[in-house]
C-alpha cells in the first residue's frame, strides 16, 4: 500500500471518529496505536510505550499541576475583586474604561495564572454585571472579557507553552520569555480598539458619572490590590529569568505566592484547598492522558511515512515561506472553530516542524504565533471554550448569538497582532535573547 493511501486513511480514520464524536485523546491514541499495530507490528506498543516512559520522567511535567493548582488557588483567593475596584476607580471616568480596565486585569491575571478559563469566569462574574448596570454595550462587554481571558495561554507562565516546549524540545524559559512582548502588544491593540470605539459611539461605553470615580485619596488606597499581583509574579517570571530557578521550581513559588494571597484574603480555608486540588487533579489526568496520545500519533506519522508526505506537500503550497505560514495560519483559525487547542496542537505540529526547520524559523517565534492563533480558537464559534465559560455565568439577556457576534472584531485585532509579530520577529524574540542569549544555530 502506498504511502500516499496510507496517510489519507490515517487522517481521514481521525476526521471521521472526532466528528462522530469520540473523545479526542480516544480517537489519536487508538486510532495512532492500530495503525502501529498493522504496520510495524508488536514493537510499535514498545516504542510508543518507551517514549511516554520518557515524558513521565521529564522533571519539567511538575510544572504543569503547580500552575494549574495556581491559578484555581487564585480564582477563589479574592484577588480580583479588589483589581477590579481599583480599575473601577483610575479607568471608570475614561469612555471604554471599565473595560479597558477589564483586560488590564485579564492581563495581569494571564501573567499570574497560566490559564485561559480563570480570568474568563473571574470578569465574567465580576466586571460584566458592572458594566451592563453601567451601560455598556453588552457585545464590546461580553467580548473584552472573551478577548482578555485568552491571554492567559500567551503572557507566562502558560500550560499550553510547557506542552509546546514539551513536543517541540525548545526551552520553556525562553518560550515564557517570548509571551510578553506579544502579550503587550495585544493588550495595546485592544485598549486602542476599545477607546477608539467608545470615542466614536459613547453610547456603547459611557463614562462613569462623577460620583462614582471616587477621590484621590481613594485612588490611592486602592492600589494596594496590585501589591499581591505584582508580588506573584515577580516571584514566578523573576525566578526563571534572573536564572535563579527553573520553570518548575518557580511554579513552586506561584503556589507559595497563590498561598500567601488566599490568607490574605482570608480564604485559606480546607474547602478552598480540597477543590482547588481536586480540580487541578482531574485537569492533571487529562493532561496525561493528551501526552499518551500525542507519543501514540507522532510515533505513528513518522512510522508511515507521513511526515515526509505532509513535509513535500506544503513545501509545495504558492507564495513561498510567507504562503506555507499564511495556509498553517488558516489550518489553525479552522481546526480552532471545532477542537481544542491541545488537540490542535497534537494534530498539526507533527506537520508543521518540519516545515519551521526547512525555512528555517525559529521555532520560538513559531511557538507564539501557534500560541495566538490557539488563542483565536479560544474565542471562536461554535466550540470556542471561552464562549461556553463566559456563557456560564454571564447574565441571562446575553445570549450566544451574542457571544458569537462579541468575539468577531477582538479576533480581527488579535490577527492584526499576529501579523504586526510576523513583520517583527523581535517583538517575540527580544526578551528571550535578552535573558538567555541569542541560541547557538
Amino acid at each position: 500500500m502506498s504511502v500516499e493511501l496510507i496517510t489519507a486513511l490515517f487522517f481521514g480514520s481521525l476526521l471521521f471518529f472526532l466528528f462522530v464524536g469520540v473523545p479526542l485523546v480516544f480517537t489519536l491514541g487508538g486510532i495512532s496505536v492500530i495503525f502501529l499495530f498493522f504496520s510495524i507490528g508488536p514493537p510499535g506498543f514498545y516504542i510508543v510505550a518507551s517514549k511516554f516512559w520518557d515524558s513521565m520522567t521529564n522533571f519539567t511535567l511538575l510544572a504543569i499541576p503547580m500552575y494549574v493548582y495556581m491559578a484555581m488557588l487564585l480564582e477563589k483567593s479574592g484577588v480580583a475583586n479588589n483589581l477590579y475596584r481599583m480599575m473601577h476607580l483610575w479607568f471608570g471616568g475614561l469612555r471604554g474604561g471599565l473595560a479597558i480596565g477589564t483586560v488590564a486585569i485579564c492581563a495581569i491575571f494571564a501573567a499570574m495564572s497560566g490559564v485561559s478559563g480563570a480570568a474568563v469566569v473571574t470578569m465574567g462574574t465580576i466586571a460584566l454585571p458592572q458594566m451592563l448596570s453601567r451601560g455598556y454595550d453588552k457585545r464590546l462587554a461580553a467580548g473584552a472579557i472573551n478577548c482578555g481571558g485568552g491571554w492567559g495561554i500567551l503572557i507566562p507562565p502558560s500550560v499550553l507553552m510547557i506542552l509546546y516546549a514539551m513536543l517541540t524540545e525548545v526551552s520553556v524559559g525562553r518560550l515564557f520569555a517570548s509571551g510578553i512582548g506579544p502579550g503587550i502588544l495585544l493588550f495595546v491593540l485592544v485598549t486602542i480598539y476599545i477607546g477608539v470605539r467608545a470615542w466614536l459611539q459613547p453610547s456603547l461605553a459611557p463614562a462613569l458619572p462623577p460620583e462614582e470615580r471616587g477621590d484621590w485619596k481613594m485612588k490611592i488606597d486602592s492600589l494596594k490590590a496590585v501589591f499581591l499581583p505584582l508580588f506573584i509574579v515577580a516571584l514566578v517570571l523573576g525566578a526563571i529569568f534572573t536564572g535563579l530557578a527553573t520553570a518548575t521550581e518557580s511554579a513552586a513559588l506561584g503556589v507559595f505566592g497563590a498561598l500567601i494571597a488566599a490568607a490574605v484574603h482570608r480564604k485559606l480555608t480546607l474547602e478552598v484547598l480540597r477543590d482547588s486540588g481536586v480540580q487541578t487533579l482531574r485537569l492533571t489526568a487529562m493532561v496525561m492522558w493528551i501526552l499518551f496520545a500525542a507519543h501514540a500519533f507522532s510515533t505513528a506519522y513518522s512510522t508511515l511515512g507521513a511526515d515526509a508526505l505532509i513535509d513535500e506537500l506544503m513545501l509545495l503550497i504558492p507564495g513561498g515561506e510567507y504562503g506555507a505560514l499564511a495556509f498553517m495560519m488558516l489550518v489553525m483559525v479552522i481546526l480552532g472553530m471545532v477542537l481544542d487547542p491541545v488537540g490542535i496542537m497534537l494534530i498539526t505540529l507533527p506537520a508543521f516542524l518540519p516545515v519551521v526547520n526547512n525555512y528555517g524559523w525559529d521555532p520560538i517565534w513559531f511557538g507564539v504565533l501557534f500560541i495566538i492563533m490557539m488563542e483565536v480558537g479560544y474565542m471562536t464559534p461554535p466550540f470556542g471554550f471561552n464562549l461556553f465559560y463566559l456563557k456560564g455565568v454571564a447574565p441571562p439577556e446575553i445570549t450566544m448569538r451574542d457571544l458569537y457576534v462579541s468575539v468577531i472584531p477582538y479576533v480581527l485585532v488579535t490577527l492584526l497582532g499576529a501579523l504586526i509579530i510576523i513583520a517583527f520577529p523581535q517583538i517575540a524574540l527580544y526578551l528571550p535573547n535578552l535573558f538567555f542569549g541569542k541560541p547557538v544555530i
